[in-house]
C-alpha cells in the first residue's frame, strides 16, 4: 500500500516546514506523496518563503496536492480587494490584529509596521486607523496599495487556484472539516474552510477518514472518525507531519513513526 503524507497547518513556518520535508523525505524518499492541509500563511515569521517553497515543489513536478484554508483566503482578499474581515470571524477582528497574523504575512514580502485600531468592542467589526510603518504612517488605501505591489500576483493565483478537498478511497483531507450529513459535492466553501461547531463534536460516519487542520491542538490527535493535525506551529509549537496508509496513521519523528489511534 502506498502511503500518503499529511502536512497540517504550517502559518509561516517556514524553518517547520523544511524540517517536516525532511521527516518525510527520510520516511518515503522525494518521491513521497504530500498533501497540505491549507493555512500556509499568518501568524510566523515567512509566508512568504511557505509559499515560494511550496510553488518550487509544484513546478519541479513533486508529488505534491494542496488544500486552501481560511487563512489563505483572508490573506488574498486582503490583498486583491481590502478587505480586512470576514463574516466567520465572529470577534470582528481585523486580518491584521495580532490574533490572526496578517502584520507578519505582510512583513515577509517588506511592507513592514505596526497597525492601529479603534477601540474594539467583542462581536463588532474592528476598525483600521492608520498603519505606522518604518516609512511613515500609511492611511488603510495606502497600505493596501502597498500590499497589492508587495505581494506577486504569481503567489495570489496560486492559493486562489487551490482546491478545497483532497479524496482518496479512504481519506478525505480538508482544511476545517464537513458539515455531517451533507454530501461531499454540496459542502460549502465556508465549511470546508471554516467549520468547527457540528464537526468536531460529531461521531458521524464520513465514510472515509476525515483529515483535516485548521483547529489548533497541543498535537495532532485521532478522533475516530477525523485526524486533526494542526499541532499548533502558528502559535510556535512543532510542525508534525503524518503518514498514512489506508486509514492507519503514525506521525514522524526523528526517530521515526510513532502510532497515532483514537
Amino acid at each position: 500500500m502506498t502511503p500518503i503524507y499529511a502536512i497540517g497547518d504550517i502559518h509561516g513556518q517556514k524553518a517547520q516546514l523544511d524540517q517536516a520535508l525532511d521527516l518525510i523525505a527520510a520516511d518515503g524518499g522525494t518521491d513521497a506523496r504530500i498533501v497540505f492541509l491549507g493555512d500556509y500563511t499568518d501568524r510566523g515569521p515567512d509566508s512568504r518563503g511557505v509559499i515560494d517553497t511550496l510553488i518550487a515543489g509544484r513546478e519541479a513536478g513533486r508529488n505534491w496536492v494542496f488544500v486552501r484554508g481560511n487563512h489563505d483566503r483572508l490573506f488574498t482578499r486582503y490583498v486583491r480587494q481590502g478587505l480586512g474581515h470576514d463574516d466567520n470571524i465572529r470577534s470582528g477582528l481585523h486580518w491584521l490584529n495580532p490574533r490572526l497574523g496578517g502584520t507578519e504575512t505582510l512583513r515577509s514580502y517588506g511592507v513592514v509596521g505596526q497597525p492601529q485600531f479603534a477601540r474594539h468592542k467583542p462581536g463588532e467589526i474592528e476598525i483600521l486607523l492608520r498603519f505606522e510603518g518604518v516609512d511613515g504612517v500609511m492611511e488603510p488605501d495606502d497600505l493596501h496599495r502597498a500590499a497589492r505591489d508587495a505581494v506577486p500576483a504569481t503567489h495570489l493565483d496560486f492559493l486562489d487556484g487551490l482546491p478545497l478537498t483532497h479524496v482518496t478511497d479512504d481519506l478525505i483531507f480538508v482544511h476545517a472539516g464537513l458539515r455531517p450529513g451533507v454530501p461531499l459535492a454540496d459542502q460549502t466553501e465556508d465549511d470546508l474552510i471554516w467549520i468547527r461547531d457540528g464537526f468536531l463534536e460529531t461521531g458521524h460516519d464520513f465514510k472515509r477518514l476525515v483529515v483535516h487542520g485548521h483547529t489548533a491542538l497541543e498535537h495532532p490527535q485521532h478522533f475516530g472518525n477525523r485526524v486533526d493535525l494542526d499541532g499548533g506551529a502558528g502559535y510556535g509549537r512543532p510542525l508534525v507531519p503524518a503518514v498514512f496508509e489506508g486509514r492507519d496513521c503514525w506521525t514522524l519523528t526523528p526517530t521515526g513513526r510513532v502510532p497515532l489511534r483514537p
